[in-house]
């Protein structure tokens, strides 16, 4: 198939009104499923979307709808170095965090039943039917980075995020409002063309996963959004839309070529570093998938 500027004009555009409406169903009906248990409709907590659900980037029919049910009453800290939470005036949770992910468990089969909804390491996939699209519900505590700094008001600063622990071990840190905020910010300074070549990579991504295009196979959409984030801001004043994917894949897989130039790379939210050995994948995995793609649609 021979992909032209009319095929990434249609590339460009958000989700159906369909698709829209079924992710919406997913998210209120796992609203409404907290809101019905009694052990966890009075705990203090946060049910929202996050991802490319909520920024609208998610381009794939049947995408997943990431949810986050965050208990806000319990934190994860991290410290400046050489300071404890007895600096801070914090102290332990009476829940943990397993005991906490149990009870959304619970709650999430009561309403959706049990064949409805399966227990993953990070989280719980709520099956999709003709209603709704899947959605992986993830519980999590805040995640709280203390700056070391104090507030007008004498309280201590810290940046806030959310953070689980998988079934199998570790901490997984995310940022979910500055990856939203910084993507609407970089979406209107490029005249709403940001999101747009972030969709259009990502169907060109899944293009090449038809056609059995190996580097394809294993590149995760938030990675793509995180490659299109840290491209030069000059691609944008190219005309057409081939003229700024062009740019964007040889200007990041240029960068992606070593470990020097894309080293200090971030995610999105600017907080997290993109390529380190915590992350699921690496700089020569995005690399070879832009080399790949500029294979594909270099010769335009």
């Amino acid at each position: 198939m021979n992909i032209t500027e009319d095929t990434f004009i249609s590339w460009s555009k958000g989700p159906s009104k369909t698709e829209s409406e079924k992710c919406d169903n997913a998210e209120r009906l796992v609203r409404k499923a907290i809101k019905a248990d009694a052990d966890i409709s009075y705990l203090d907590i946060s049910v929202f979307a996050q991802g490319s659900y909520r920024a609208r980037t998610n381009v794939r029919q049947n995408s997943d709808v990431d949810i986050c049910i965050c208990y806000n009453s319990a934190f994860f800290p991290e410290y400046p170095k050489g300071t404890i939470k007895e600096n801070f005036g914090n102290f332990d949770s009476n829940l943990s965090f397993y005991d906490f992910k149990d009870i959304v468990g619970k709650a999430l089969v009561n309403y959706f039943g049990k064949s409805g909804v399966t227990r993953g390491n990070k989280a719980f996939d709520v099956h999709q039917n003709t209603y709704r699209i899947d959605a992986d519900v993830v519980p999590t505590f805040e995640h709280r980075c203390y700056t070391g700094e104090k507030n007008s008001d004498g309280t201590h600063n810290y940046l806030s995020g959310v953070a689980f622990k998988p079934d199998k071990g570790g901490l997984i840190k995310n940022w979910p409002q500055q990856t939203y905020d910084n993507g609407i910010s970089r979406n209107l300074s490029t005249n709403r063309k940001y999101k747009r070549l972030i969709r259009i990579l990502k169907r060109l991504r899944d293009k090449m996963q038809d056609e059995n295009i190996v580097e394809a196979k294993n590149c995760p959409s938030f990675l793509i959004e995180c490659l299109v984030w840290n491209a030069d801001i000059k691609a944008y004043q190219k005309e057409t839309y081939t003229e700024i994917l062009r740019y964007i894949i040889a200007d990041v897989g240029n960068r992606t070529s070593n470990d020097a130039d894309c080293s200090e790379w971030g995610e999105v939210n600017e907080l997290k570093y993109l390529f380190r050995t915590s992350q699921p994948w690496t700089r020569k995995q995005a690399n070879q998938f832009l080399q790949a793609a500029w294979d594909r649609i270099g010769y335009l």
